[in-house]
């Protein structure tokens, strides 16, 4: 394999780079400022500018307005926006857009597509289930009713549905098949119950009773839960690369200009040893990231089944960025602390993404179940 990233995806990178380039980490909100959420909506202006870059419609089709990339180029374009805290709902967004083009119907896709590509229309994803450990889409039942399915159920913290115009919700049948349904959060037997991320930002318990949902609104294509639910992983492992090279960027900056004894902290051999162990981290970030965006994007079949790609990924995403930032923390002392430097909320953003992954161990028993049913060799 190669992971050479041809012109076309480092191109939307360079270009998200140049977005994000005006966005001050410190100047994003603090969670320790406040006892409730940061802000009331996510940055719409940096929405705009993402918008005008054409980087909302990264995978979606020229017919739709946008380049036809692939996974790889959105995990590019989200490892860029983590490092400076981006507020925004590009992974989910993109995602659900993405999936619409994938498993939708026609009539769905010309509804949505080019204005969620336009930044018109922002998606968000119900992916967490009923606690954050069960499976989503067993939290929401889907029944059939005429020409319409009635969902009930509970969703747990939704990014983003607050200031999201649909949110994408997995929901199983009684065929024990999973759907997913476009719900609108005004909609009537729809309740928003806020809950707070560790960012400070607004998430949402989403409550389901009796939500009549047209049969247009729902996908139920064989794969499209599970596509889309691995392109949240992949995306949110990019957003723990991204964040984690940031700070470690942070902390070698730092550590070169710290002086105890007469000389920078960094010339010390047990700072040293622990940058090189953060930066080892990142490295398997890094690679374990793109092999499963890879598979993801090319569909490749392999000895062991995409999904063992991906929960290698989680694995060192979840643990890699947990390291990254209690290392940050220890070599910056008290002044890491310091709620006018942005490492605090680089922390702060790391807890959150290692939450929506999921512990390590959980993914080492999946990762361990699938071997034993693929025996290598």
């Amino acid at each position: 394999m190669d992971f050479t990233f041809s012109e076309e995806q480092q191109a939307a990178a360079e270009a998200a780079a140049g977005v994000f380039a005006d966005v001050a980490p410190d100047g994003v909100p603090s969670p320790a400022d406040t006892t409730g959420a940061v802000a009331d909506d996510f940055d719409r202006a940096l929405w705009a500018g993402l918008a005008e870059a054409d980087l909302l419609s990264l995978l979606l089709d020229e017919a739709y307005g946008g380049a036809g990339l692939d996974a790889i180029a959105l995990c590019l374009v989200l490892r860029e926006s983590a490092k400076v805290l981006a507020r925004v709902p590009l992974l989910e967004s993109s995602a659900a857009a993405a999936t619409v083009q994938g498993y939708g119907g026609e009539e769905l896709r010309s509804a949505l597509l080019t204005r969620a590509g336009r930044g018109d229309l922002v998606l968000t994803v119900a992916a967490h289930g009923r606690t954050g450990h069960d499976p989503a889409e067993l939290a929401v039942t889907a029944r059939r009713d005429g020409d319409r399915w009635v969902l009930d159920g509970v969703q747990t913290a939704v990014p983003w549905a607050h200031n999201a115009d649909l949110v994408v919700v997995p929901a199983h049948t009684d065929a024990d098949r999973t759907v997913l349904a476009l719900v609108a959060p005004d909609r009537e037997g729809v309740v928003l119950a806020e809950q707070i991320s560790t960012t400070g930002e607004r998430l949402a318990e989403l409550r389901l009773d009796s939500v009549p949902i047209a049969r247009v609104d729902v996908i139920d294509a064989d794969g499209a839960w599970e596509w889309l639910r691995d392109l949240l992983t992949a995306g949110t492992c990019a957003l723990a690369l991204g964040l984690g090279t940031a700070v470690l960027r942070m902390t070698s900056e730092y550590t070169g200009k710290r002086e105890q004894f007469g000389f920078p902290v960094a010339t010390f051999q047990a700072v040293a040893v622990q940058t090189a162990d953060r930066y080892i981290d990142l490295r398997a970030m890094e690679a374990t990231l793109w092999q499963a965006a890879w598979r993801i994007s090319s569909g490749a079949s392999g000895t062991l089944p995409a999904a063992a790609d991906l929960a290698v990924a989680k694995i060192w995403a979840s643990e890699g960025v947990r390291r990254v930032v209690q290392t940050a923390q220890h070599l910056h002392g008290g002044f890491g602390a310091d709620t006018e430097y942005p490492l605090h909320r680089y922390h702060a953003w790391a807890k959150h993404l290692e939450l929506s992954l999921g512990p390590a161990a959980a993914h080492e028993e999946a990762l361990g179940d699938l071997l034993a049913a693929h025996p290598l060799g």
